[in-house]
């Protein structure tokens, strides 16, 4: 004892150091981490109110438009009724009739407390003027008054209101273009400033790593000078150990269930939080490229680019959900989950299997563990037992589930298998945990058999809830 309390006492000042290392390295990620987060949100609110600034810009630009096309359409359309006295030339008339007010309103609205307000409200004038004159003219023609409408035609009161929203529309046009650039430049100073925000940290994070590994190379250096006092301790340690494992492998069989429960925990994560945000990055990039494609060529390569990038780390998501916890198992059920296993593992392998499904009430851990057992015992086969034929059946007798695995390959003797083999051992701790049995019989030359019985159980109350289908980002290329 008095010996053991001396080693501990030289390995105090280690102890200590390392406990010093850990806390520095903790609070310095914590930092580095807090810092490249503040960045990037800098980045992305200086790019975002910028977006939205170009975004009202062309919204307004878009009005200023429509504005000198809706009253260019309906002169048009008016001297084509006053050619041919026919009424469907009026159509555009109309429609000016009917957008004009919203298009005069909601440019006033973008202009109101800025210095082209006065300019915004003389081409609202001249806009209303033109088109009364317009309705004017079409009224007379109508009453018959052909020398009123011959002057109002013939006069240049028309054309310089025409004229004066013309211009207006150009220099409103001019204006928001410039806006646009200057906002869009805006976007890139943001993102660039986020860019090199994020590698300067990186480069400081890696110094601080190396700061680390330095002390820690110190600290070890120490512990392996106390090697030698160690032994002792490492005996005790020894002799604990092995008295530990009799109850870790009790523990090995709670934590089947507990690996399993964690998979479809992690699949359900990466299948709501990554998946929403890959997809609505996705849906970004794919709107940012319509604004962006005639403007600015090599931006729309570049988000061309990252819109790739975003598919394959889609695609890889979904890839990962499916090794977690396959979908198939928890939408369709064990039989088609099972039928879509060995579907694709005879594909894949070459193999011939046949089948014999029966559906059973089970619940969920009694179809996970089978279906594990199943893709367990069918990797088996593909790697050792150099089979030509498989037989999976399912059914139920005398009150019990019991599958059958059978394959004709070259066999082994169970008794000879040596350490390392824990795939099939692992399941049988989980099918005795549920209470049933796992059988392995098999002999060199005569194949295998694995044979799993399994309590039957009465039918869950509800159905087990599927994970909901991201949506597809593909559609917003």
């Amino acid at each position: 004892m008095a010996e053991r309390h001396a080693v501990l006492r030289h390995l105090d000042p280690w102890l200590e150091g390392a406990a010093r290392n850990r806390g520095l390295a903790v609070g310095f990620a914590a930092l580095a981490a807090a810092a490249v987060m503040g960045v990037s949100e800098a980045a992305f609110w200086g790019a975002d109110q910028a977006l939205k600034q170009s975004q009202a810009r062309h919204l307004a630009r878009d009005d200023s438009l429509r504005l000198r096309e809706l009253l260019t359409n309906a002169e048009t359309a008016q001297r084509g009724f006053l050619l041919t006295g026919r009424d469907d030339y009026l159509a555009p008339v109309h429609q000016a009739e009917r957008e004009l007010p919203d298009v005069l309103k909601r440019l006033r609205g973008q202009y109101e407390s800025s210095e082209w307000a006065a300019l915004i409200n003389d081409a609202s004038v001249r806009a209303n003027e033109k088109l009364s004159e317009l309705q004017l003219v079409v009224k007379l023609y109508r009453d018959g008054n052909t020398p009123a409408w011959q002057g109002l035609v013939e006069s240049d009161i028309g054309r310089e209101k025409m004229q004066a929203v013309r211009d207006a529309v150009v220099q409103l046009d001019r204006h928001e273009l410039t806006q646009i650039a200057r906002e869009r430049e805006a976007v890139f100073k943001s993102l660039t400033y986020g860019r090199l925000g994020v590698h300067g940290l990186t480069l400081l994070s890696l110094f601080g790593l190396a700061i680390f590994l330095r002390r820690n190379e110190a600290l070890h250096k120490a512990r392996r000078e106390h090697a030698s006092e160690l032994a002792s301790e490492r005996d005790r340690l020894d002799r604990e150990v092995a008295r530990r494992t009799a109850e870790l492998t009790e523990l090995a069989q709670h934590l089947q269930t507990v690996r399993e429960d964690e998979r479809a925990r992690l699949a359900r994560e990466l299948h709501d939080e990554l998946g929403a945000l890959l997809t609505a990055a996705k849906l970004d990039v794919a709107r940012i490229r319509r604004m962006t494609k005639t403007a600015a060529p090599e931006i729309d390569e570049r988000l061309k680019h990252m819109s790739e990038l975003l598919d394959q780390g889609i695609a890889l998501k979904r890839r990962i959900i499916e090794d977690l916890r396959p979908s198939a198992l928890s939408n369709l059920g064990l039989i088609p989950a099972l039928e879509i296993l060995t579907t694709e593992f005879a594909q894949r392998s070459g193999l011939q299997l046949s089948l014999e499904l029966t559906e059973n009430p089970t619940d969920d851990a009694d179809r996970l563990a089978l279906y594990r057992l199943v893709q367990e015992a069918l990797t088996n086969v593909l790697r050792h037992a150099k089979a030509k034929h498989v037989r999976v059946s399912l059914g139920e007798a005398d009150g019990w589930l019991q599958l059958h695995i059978r394959d004709d390959g070259q066999g082994f003797n169970p008794e000879a298998v040596g350490s390392g083999h824990h795939g099939l051992l692992g399941m049988r701790y989980r099918i005795e945990s549920l209470g049933g049995t796992l059988q392995l019989l098999s002999a060199p030359g005569r194949g295998t058999l694995v044979l799993a019985r399994l309590p039957r159980r009465s039918a869950p109350p509800s159905a087990p809830m599927p994970l909901p289908a991201a949506p597809d980002a593909a559609a917003a290329s």
